[in-house]
């Protein structure tokens, strides 16, 4: 039987791209039609009754129910933290195990001394990614030494191993069963989706409030930021391994756990060493952020360069992070690479003799001392400072300017109009409008979270911080997507941006204050700069990927039908990357909410304040929690709506 070929698409001379469904192109255009007459209804019935039944913008309750329960729940732990057999046969038990794995992993690192651990590295590199990356290792760690932070980035490095090893441990498992049990991957999933959703800073108040301060709270709340990226990756690669032969396998009688440990951990061995890259790259992230709950390394230092807004301090502190970053992803990416390699015997044989020599080159060289404050040291703090402060001075009519006539003109206005909006008008529009653009499945979702965060008593705090999250958001896809099409334009551009970009996606978020605040003081619109450069390179990178995608077959027909460079974008490639810059601008809100809620340290005000004013006061713990639940919830109703959106609307495979 003989399969029909459709026929190539065609363009227009205006640009517009014909395929052989064209003749479908009536009936979708009507449906267009007829949603876009709703669309226009909706907005005119929901400007008619803001007009009729908003309110005056009452301040939020400082006695809300929330609070209440809340506070209750933390005063029956303080109550019983040493006779509750919660606490005594399971969080006291679990808090000293990671003790434990703490210390063990520091006593590894530090017996090892300077010159012992510089070389380990250098050696883990060599073996596992090749000589390159044994190099960089070596330079990276000798760099710690030359900045004069090598106790703080071993401090960071314990605290992320830990975590990780943690990550890994529960979450590959847990990935095997999401991907071979469809319940446990529906049970897991939106759990995972409120864990990705939740942003760094609402994690901190329930882990000191169950496991204190210290590192056993920054190493489990670390690990709970991390492992949904473990789980979700794992998960992807065990159900990508090939049907056939698994097939194959248990036609040779092989068992389930044969095919497991023999079959699908083999065959995914290159996605399972993926999410043990970006679980790390995670879990540095959060490690520095909970300097925050006393936990050691360089996060302490960039706290106290943000208490002094000393930008310089903070930029060598951040390049040591950069530095460490860049190390361990570079080693597992470069080892993930060489998993796809396969050996001859003889290749293994000198494998693993090159591994013992190491061993051996490591205790013989772990043996010399080299204290590393005798190393010549560098210090980019007054140069960094210098360049700050003429910036200061002679930008400040400029960031003045726009500071003020962004936020008079565009911030303050539309906070007026959602704090001023009656919370059952707002919901019954993220319910009507979810339906229209993404579907009643995710409206279902929507509206009731939207419901949730007025039930909270933070509704004027809410409203605030949306209005925050959506200027930042437009900001950021309006430079994201200009910066994304000249990158995928242009190839040397896209080239030497790219280690900007990854520099930038390997900074701890708060980094980004220090610029923000140094630029433009203490303010809303400070932690919305913030936002932008801290979300701007993963939306360049989708939108970058989107554009490339797009089949050149498709883009030689264009160019030969006479379509302008312009025409081309706007009606060939843009159209085409619609998926990516769907997911490019959910990937944005969720980064732009997170980084928001970190400017509460720099006067943003709102939920961001709440949260860092919850865990730090003790009289305002249930009203922190709340708001750190109410962010989660506002992050639901966003997450919702654009990834509703990218299913309902994207292109289908």
């Amino acid at each position: 039987m003989t399969a029909t070929v459709p026929p190539p698409p065609v363009l227009q001379p205006g640009g517009r791209l014909l395929t052989a469904a064209s003749d479908t192109a009536v009936p979708r255009r009507r449906g267009r039609l007829r949603s876009r007459t709703v669309a226009v209804v909706l907005v005119a019935v929901t400007v008619v009754a803001h007009l009729v039944f908003r309110t005056d913008g009452a301040a939020d309750s400082s006695d809300a129910a929330a609070f209440r329960f809340f506070d209750s729940v933390r005063d029956w732990v303080d109550a019983n933290r040493d006779t509750s057999p919660v606490f005594l046969y399971g969080l006291n038990y679990l808090r000293l195990g990671v003790r434990l794995l703490v210390d063990g992993v520091h006593a590894a690192l530090t017996g090892l001394g300077f010159a012992g651990l510089v070389a380990a590295v250098a050696a883990i590199g060599a073996v596992l990614a090749g000589w390159r990356t044994g190099l960089l290792a070596l330079g990276g760690f000798l760099a710690f030494g030359v900045l004069g932070l090598w106790e703080q980035s071993v401090d960071t490095l314990v605290l992320t191993v830990s975590a990780v090893l943690l990550s890994v441990l529960i979450g590959v498992p847990l990935g095997i069963l999401a991907a071979r049990v469809r319940w446990v991957g529906a049970t897991l999933r939106p759990v995972l989706d409120v864990m990705q959703i939740m942003p760094t800073f609402a994690y901190l108040a329930p882990m000191t409030l169950l496991f204190l301060i210290g590192e056993p709270a920054a190493v489990i709340a670390t690990m709970i930021y991390a492992v949904p990226a473990t789980i979700r990756i794992t998960a992807l690669g065990i159900g990508e391994v090939s049907p056939t032969a698994v097939e194959a396998a248990t036609a040779l009688g092989s068992t389930r756990w044969q095919l497991l440990s023999k079959v699908r951990l083999p065959m995914a061995r290159t996605t399972i060493a993926l999410a043990v890259n970006q679980t790390i790259m995670l879990a540095l992230s959060m490690v520095v952020i909970t300097a925050l709950i006393d936990a050691p390394g360089l996060g302490q230092n960039i706290v106290s360069a943000l208490q002094r807004v000393n930008v310089g301090a903070a930029f060598d502190a951040g390049l040591a992070i950069v530095i460490l970053a860049v190390v361990l992803d570079r080693i597992t990416t470069n080892a993930a690479r060489r998993t796809r390699v396969h050996r001859t015997d003889q290749q293994r044989r000198w494998r693993w003799i090159g591994v013992g020599l190491a061993l051996v080159a490591i205790v013989l060289i772990s043996a010399i001392k080299i204290n590393p404050e005798d190393l010549p040291g560098y210090s980019f703090a007054a140069p960094v400072n210098d360049l700050v402060g003429w910036i200061e001075l002679h930008w400040y009519d400029a960031t003045e300017g726009l500071k003020n006539g962004i936020s008079a003109g565009v911030l303050d206005p539309l906070e007026t109009v959602l704090v001023t909006t009656p919370w059952w008008l707002f919901v019954a529009v993220v319910a009507a409008f979810g339906t229209l653009i993404s579907g009643w499945r995710a409206a279902v979702i929507a509206a009731p979270a939207a419901a949730g965060i007025a039930g909270l008593g933070l509704w004027q705090h809410s409203m605030q911080t949306l209005a925050t999250v959506l200027v930042a958001i437009v900001l950021t896809m309006v430079l994201g997507v200009a910066i994304g099409v000249f990158c995928a334009r242009h190839d040397r551009l896209a080239a030497g941006i790219r280690p900007l970009l990854d520099a930038a996606q390997t900074m701890p978020s708060f980094v980004y204050l220090l610029p923000a605040v140094a630029l433009f003081g203490a303010s809303r619109f400070t932690a919305i700069v913030a936002a932008v450069i801290f979300a701007v390179p993963p939306v360049v990178r989708l939108v970058e990927r989107g554009l490339r995608d797009v089949p050149p077959t498709v883009v030689e027909a264009a160019l030969s039908a006479g379509s302008t460079p312009r025409q081309l974008l706007w009606k060939v490639q843009l159209p085409m990357a619609r998926g990516g810059l769907l997911l490019a601008a959910n990937q944005g809100i969720v980064m732009v909410l997170a980084m928001v809620v970190v400017g509460g340290l720099v006067g943003a005000g709102a939920l961001g304040y709440d949260v860092v004013a919850g865990f730090s006061q003790r009289e305002l713990f249930g009203q922190g929690l709340a708001a750190g639940l109410a962010i989660v919830l506002l992050g639901i109703v966003l997450d919702r709506l654009t990834q509703g959106f990218h299913h309902s609307k994207g292109p289908r495979r």
